[in-house]
């Protein structure tokens, strides 16, 4: 396998543009440009939708665990993180 790389950039430069690329920048910018815009109005209300949604996930996890759950912190810097590698590997008591 030829490794030069001096060698294939100047063949890469001197062999033929294959034709399936000859419009393609073209193509592309055309379809950019036909691409629908969003109004400042939309992008307004699909913004106070998403955090509408934010907020309501975040309360409705918050309000699904349990006691249980909700006493276990999980600080790395806590005396008793039951997460920490340490207590993984020495597995269960």
């Amino acid at each position: 396998m030829n490794t030069d790389l001096d060698e294939l950039l100047s063949r890469l430069r001197t062999d033929a543009v294959h034709p399936g690329l000859a419009g393609l920048e073209g193509a592309v910018l055309r379809r950019i440009a036909a691409r629908p815009q969003v109004s400042t109005g939309q992008q307004l209300r699909l913004g106070m939708v998403a955090a509408f949604g934010a907020v309501l996930l975040g309360v409705a996890s918050n309000s699904l665990t349990t006691p249980a759950e909700a006493s276990i912190t999980l600080s790395p810097f806590g005396p008793s993180n039951p997460l920490a590698p340490s207590t993984l590997l020495a597995g269960p008591r």
